[in-house]
């Protein structure tokens, strides 16, 4: 492994409980940073993976929760959408087992939830992008299929914030849930990875990838993952480039190729070239984690697990020099944990909360399950 010495400074310092201990094992329904640096969190599951409809905002000056106006319906494998004029958008998920084609918007200058016009399809484990023009697109998720048990959906949406209306969008090539979807140069929009659900113990990881033409409202493949990747993430490292790190292990046990330990594997995708490239990979494997860039070119990657059966929460966290294609420890968070929730304040700290400290039997038991309440903060006190 290469090792930088640029690592961001700073230490995690323990900051105030959530209201309700939640987990976010979706793609996209962490939290969003609100004008004048708030930070809204609503929905998630709890540790019956019950979906929960309740929402909390974070003052930085005081680095506390304080709880926030409900959504009306509970949420879990949503996606929250921050849109140019500083509402939030909550779009689809699971209310229990039930997908909901259901959407509401926060204003965060009165505080409260009004519903908006619904879906065309009731989705979940989508993913969820604003566009340049100002609407929102959504992409294929999860459904119920007819005759029992779920599919994963090729379809796509389109979300008109001043109309509070969807229509149908372009179809990926692809169908896909628990993807990530990332908004690169003149409106384009990669999607990434994710699986397609078989009916196997663990549904196989994608490694197509493809891109949306906001302005041609149409999709086309570009370059494949060098890995199938599942509970990965993407991180935009500018216009054109984004940093794919970790996932879970491919294939499942009786199934080859199989491995046991999650990814350590990193990967970049350039716009221009189409094609991801191989970079350092990471000291240790890990998937349901969190990256988010930071200033000066570097990415933060904390927390995760090895997958989500039978695991205590990483503690462990590591810095991502992008110049210079090296990894570097940095200080451990206080609570291990993963699917939680982590975001980028406006004063350059990272903020993390909540998520599963671990789980001590099978992931569809949920007396297994253990969430924390407990939120961090990352870097020097500004």
């Amino acid at each position: 492994m290469s090792t930088s010495t640029a690592a961001p400074t700073g230490t995690w310092k323990t900051a105030g409980d959530l209201p309700t201990p939640a987990a976010w094992y979706g793609q996209h329904d962490g939290p969003v940073l609100l004008d004048g640096g708030a930070v809204l969190v609503a929905g998630g599951a709890d540790a019956a993976s019950g979906s929960l409809a309740g929402a909390a905002l974070f003052d930085p000056d005081r680095d506390h929760w304080d709880p926030a106006d409900p959504m009306g319906t509970p949420r879990r494998l949503h996606s929250l959408t921050r849109l140019a004029d500083g509402r939030v958008l909550a779009v689809g998920g699971l209310n229990g087992t039930t997908g909901l084609p259901t959407a509401e918007l926060y204003d965060p200058a009165n505080g409260h939830w009004t519903a908006t016009g619904p879906l065309t399809t009731a989705r979940w484990g989508h993913s969820a992008t604003l566009l340049d023009d100002g609407s929102v697109v959504v992409a294929g998720g999860s459904a119920a299929r007819p005759s029992g048990g779920t599919i994963a959906l090729r379809s796509a949406e389109r979300f008109d914030p001043g109309k509070g209306t969807w229509r149908s969008a372009g179809v990926m090539n692809d169908a896909r849930t628990a993807h990530t979807a990332v908004p690169l140069r003149d409106g384009a929009v990669l999607v990434v990875g994710g699986v397609a659900p078989v009916g196997a113990p663990d549904d196989p990881a994608l490694a197509f990838c493809e891109l949306y033409d906001q302005a041609h409202d149409a999709w086309t493949p570009t370059g494949s993952l060098i890995t199938g990747r599942r509970h990965h993430r993407a991180t935009r490292l500018s216009d054109t480039r984004v940093l794919v790190t970790g996932g879970t292990a491919p294939g499942s046990p009786g199934t080859a190729p199989y491995d046991p330990f999650s990814q350590r594997t990193v990967e970049v995708f350039d716009l221009d070239a189409g094609k991801w490239t191989a970079k350092t990979a990471m000291p240790s494997g890990r998937a349901l984690h969190r990256a988010l860039l930071l200033p000066g070119a570097q990415v933060l990657v904390a927390g995760g697990a090895a997958g989500d059966r039978d695991e205590s929460g990483f503690r462990s966290a590591l810095a991502y020099d992008v110049a210079g294609n090296t990894w570097a420890p940095v200080p451990g968070l206080a609570t291990g944990r993963w699917s939680y929730a982590a975001i980028a304040l406006s004063d350059g700290r990272v903020l993390v909360a909540g998520g599963v400290a671990r789980s001590g039997l099978a992931a569809a038991d949920p007396a297994g399950l253990e969430l924390t309440p407990a939120s961090e903060v990352f870097g020097e006190t500004p």
